[in-house]
């Protein structure tokens, strides 16, 4: 069953540039873990500066030992100069449909 993460970043105004572009150029220190299924960066459509990122895992157990990893604290540490909040979700996908033009 796959594990998903879901984060929220409230980004500093005029820094949403330097978010997507860091955000870019670091991701594959997770995309890089043999855990990792995929990740995406989604930028809001309802709020200024709001940006998801969502990233797949084999499993709840290998997300947390990438999560206390010293390569994703070094991770964190460059995306926080952009950040003025957010918020992390964790969740188990219990069904896919995919739809037609999948």
């Amino acid at each position: 069953m796959t594990f998903r993460v879901l984060l929220r970043f409230e980004i500093n105004p005029g820094m949403e540039k330097g978010f997507e572009d860091t955000w870019l150029s670091i991701g594959s220190v997770i995309t890089g873990h043999p855990a990792n299924i995929g990740q995406w960066l989604l930028r809001g459509s309802d709020e200024a500066g709001i940006y998801y990122v969502i990233s797949d895992w084999v499993n709840e157990e290998r997300f947390r030992e990438f999560e206390h990893s010293d390569e994703h604290v070094e991770h964190r540490k460059k995306l926080h100069p952009y950040r003025r909040g957010g918020s992390m979700n964790t969740m188990s996908v219990v069904h896919e449909l995919r739809g037609a033009a999948a």
